[in-house]
């Protein structure tokens, strides 16, 4: 088991069970202190390489996943590992894919899907989950 997030660093996200998720943009620099032990990224193109296990779900810019199926399946097995690791999960601005990944990951925490979405931004960032489609996407996530 590795050590979890600091609960009180930006961008951590606390579920309501308490496991922790980090939210980022891989456009900023990474932040100082901890580091992922398991990142998700959400890019429409393969991502750079990174010191810590990762996973590329092929996720376009303002748009959905491209896999729905794969998607499900990354984001459980990223939610799953929030329980023990540092989990990031990041695109390139960490607020539109980000905020709806974190927002599925709510869902799958016990948040109701049509809740999950103002959860994020009241706990993540309150721009998170940028377009009307992703917002679907996560009512959706939860059925």
């Amino acid at each position: 088991m590795s050590e979890r997030w600091d609960p009180n660093a930006a961008g951590v996200l606390r579920l309501p069970s308490g496991r922790l998720v980090r939210g980022r943009g891989l456009r900023r620099p990474l932040p100082p202190g901890q580091r992922p032990t398991y990142a998700v990224h959400l890019l429409g193109k393969p991502p750079a390489d990174v010191p810590w296990e990762s996973r590329w779900l092929r996720w376009p810019d303002f748009r959905l996943p491209s896999d729905p199926g794969e998607a499900r399946e990354v984001l459980g097995e990223a939610w799953q590992r929030a329980g023990e690791d540092r989990v990031e999960v990041a695109c390139g601005g960490g607020r539109g894919r980000t905020g709806t990944a974190l927002a599925c990951l709510a869902v799958l925490d016990g948040v109701p899907a049509a809740e999950a979405v103002a959860y994020v931004r009241r706990h993540y960032d309150r721009h998170a989950v940028e377009t009307p489609w992703q917002k679907r996407y996560v009512r959706r996530f939860g059925s």
